[in-house]
């Protein structure tokens, strides 16, 4: 292997930094200023978000160049880190979960379509929802597409409150499972190289080196500009001067399902159109994609058609679309079997702890060896575990107050297991999924709170939008890990979150405000909530409409205990049979997240991608040079699609914003 390519080893004795300081500052006022409109707005039209930790990486490094100051790699790492969690996505607290582009304020963004929707109003879901969740329609409050309305500072104060105890969660869990699975059970965590590596070749690019970390990111961001460009620019610019965006390629997918309903009913087929999905076929281990193809076509393309001949998916008719068909093919069968291998992956999760605790034990006892194993390596800024876990109790206690003061009616011993048993547990599973498979988000118990929320025999609707101290903070483990990688001090971390989540406050209440004055949100422009969005609203209206009188009993009638039961054998037989095989373990979690939550749509680039990764690329570069390369043609392929991104997402902003002034 030539020398020049030799991968940069890290070496244990380097010292740890500090990244933040005033360049950290300057970076994410400007994200927040430039780069968070744009983030929305994209986020609208393709559902993508732009990678503006790449983006702001490049630009502040180019920046310091030209005014010869070298930016170290921790400095380079922090700068992206305050990027990423200032256009971090927002979530909604409903029954169904969808990912929000712009902080945390386009949750209400969301909130506000949703209580005006044709499902909402069907169960009667808008009159019951309260008032401290988003005003009522009949207020006339929401028709003036604005925050800056009494209605809503009782909404926003509590959306601030809960997302800086969710901030506090995230970090103390996150930094103790971090320890765990890092410190302990030493996983690998595939996916933060991909960070790393990306924040070497920057190093390089600022210390002016032609590296070939920099030739290999510098190519792949050409190719996500060229793609950019077709998939994003076109759609965003044509969509400026006409009734309908031009797509030359389709957002965000291409969908057989319908065509194929004659011959394959039931079947779910399509790719997603993003290239993006291609390149992280490079990065996850192969194994794990090999396991969710397997999962996911034995899922959507073999079983549905056997449950269809079997009349076992009652709800699916000839024609539908992915949307229609998910619906109706997990409503009738597949909610209970992704609930039973949910627990499969517990069992597992927490028993290979077990062994692995015993395993040490019994092979070198409990002496000062073991103890100083476990110990984090100096100078990394690690905090106390006690400290951890005191934060994230701090923060649990105060969501536990909160939901009980907005709905007093609600059990407060659900409100305790979901805080202190089902997080922890759920986040722990995630954090294990993270570190072996490197699978994006970790796993998740589906309709778990659900399901408490029905057998709590609560009546009324505002338990599913109340704050519950619910969630998977297990893929947070991640992040420690690149700041190990990055030898960034852990103290960076504490002030980089603190910065930006002012920064990121105050910048999302301003967009998303002016946004959603500039015209109502779904809209004809934005293509990809117009296919979302209504899709959600249908879900989460069936669950919410389970607790009111005369409300929908679909998802009451999927959850079959016996199909829980017999998925759980089920995939602890298959977990089995891999071992006794010697298979990779990798292949089972990619097999469960192939059945949970991949559809043919993202599986079938991604595992195109690994196949070319394999037997083509690696055989033309090496495998170890291939290994190097392919974290860098992720990273940069997000870059360059970003790059593009952001010119396209101004000049449509600035369009936008003089039409309101003109007209």
């Amino acid at each position: 292997m030539d020398k020049e390519f030799e991968p940069e080893v890290k070496s244990e004795s380097e010292e740890f930094l500090d990244g933040f300081n005033v360049k950290s500052i300057i970076a994410g006022i400007f994200i927040g200023l430039v780069m968070l409109p744009g983030s929305i707005y994209l986020g609208l039209i393709t559902g993508g978000i732009i990678p503006t930790m790449w983006v702001t990486m490049i630009l502040f490094v180019e920046v310091a160049k030209r005014s010869f100051i070298k930016l170290k790699k921790q400095e380079i790492y922090i700068i992206g880190y305050v990027a990423a969690t200032l256009v971090a996505a927002g979530m909604t607290m409903g029954a169904a979960s969808l990912v929000l582009q712009g902080g945390i304020f386009s949750e209400k963004i969301w909130q506000q379509y949703f209580i005006r929707t044709p499902q909402a109003h069907y169960f009667g879901i808008d009159k019951l929802i309260p008032s401290w969740v988003v005003p009522s329609p009949e207020s006339g409050v929401l028709a003036k597409r604005t925050f800056l309305d009494s209605a809503w500072i009782v909404p926003l104060l509590i959306l601030v409150g809960s997302n800086i105890l969710f901030r506090l969660t995230r970090f103390g869990l996150g930094y103790v499972l971090f320890r765990i699975t890092n410190d302990v059970e030493r996983l690998e965590f595939p996916m933060a190289p991909v960070i790393a590596e990306g924040v070497m070749a920057l190093e390089d690019m600022s210390a002016k080196k032609d590296s070939w970390r920099m030739q290999v990111f510098t190519i792949a961001g050409m190719i996500g500009i060229v793609y950019g460009a077709i998939y994003v620019v076109i759609p965003t610019l044509t969509g400026l001067v006409a009734a309908k965006p031009l797509m030359l390629i389709p957002i965000p997918w291409v969908d057989a399902t319908a065509k194929i309903s004659n011959f394959l009913p039931g079947a779910i087929l399509g790719s997603m159109t993003d290239l993006g999905f291609l390149f992280l076929g490079f990065v996850l281990p192969f194994w794990v994609m090999v396991g969710g193809f397997i999962g996911s076509i034995s899922v959507n393309v073999i079983g549905n058609p056997i449950l269809h001949k079997f009349g076992l998916i009652p709800h699916w008719t000839s024609g539908m679309d992915v949307r229609q068909t998910i619906i109706a093919t997990k409503m009738d069968f597949w909610i209970s079997v992704i609930i039973g291998l949910a627990i499969v992956v517990a069992i597992v999760g927490i028993g290979g702890l077990i062994i692995s605790s015993i395993k040490k034990k019994r092979n070198r006892g409990i002496n000062k060896a073991v103890v100083d194993e476990y110990k984090p390596p100096k100078g990394r800024g690690d905090i106390p575990i006690w400290a951890a876990l005191g934060i994230w109790i701090f923060a649990t206690i105060g969501y536990i107050l909160l939901c009980h003061k907005l709905v007093p009616d609600f059990p407060v011993v659900l409100l305790v297991v979901f805080g202190f048993i089902l997080t922890p547990l759920l986040s722990y599973i995630s954090a294990r999924l993270v570190g072996i498979a490197g699978m994006p988000g970790g796993v998740s118990f589906p309709y778990i709170r659900e399901g408490i929320f029905i057998k709590s025999g609560f009546s009324g609707v505002a338990i599913w939008f109340a704050p519950i101290p619910f969630f998977n903070v297990g893929v947070y483990a991640q992040t420690f890990k690149e700041l190990e990688l990055t030898r960034t001090k852990l103290r960076s971390l504490v002030k980089a979150e603190l910065f930006s989540f002012v920064i990121m406050a105050f910048c999302s209440f301003l967009f998303c405000e002016i946004i959603w004055r500039m015209g109502p949100i779904p809209a004809a422009a934005y293509a990809y909530i117009n296919k979302m969005w209504p899709l959600t609203a249908t879900f989460q209206a069936l669950w919410v409409s389970t607790t009111i009188k005369g409300g929908s009993p679909w998802m009451l009638e999927a959850i079959k205990s016996s199909r829980i039961m017999w998925s759980t054998v089920a995939g602890l037989g298959i977990f089995g049979l891999i071992s006794i095989l010697k298979l990779p373990i990798a292949l089972f979690y990619g097999m469960i997240a192939g059945v949970t939550g991949w559809w043919p749509h993202h599986i079938i680039p991604m595992f195109i991608g690994a196949l070319l990764g394999r037997f083509y690329f690696a055989k033309k570069f090496g495998a170890k040079k291939w290994r190097s390369y392919a974290p860098l043609l992720y990273a940069g392929y997000a870059c360059g699609v970003g790059l593009i991104a952001m010119v396209s997402v101004a000049i449509a902003l600035i369009f936008k914003s003089v039409s309101q002034i003109v007209f």
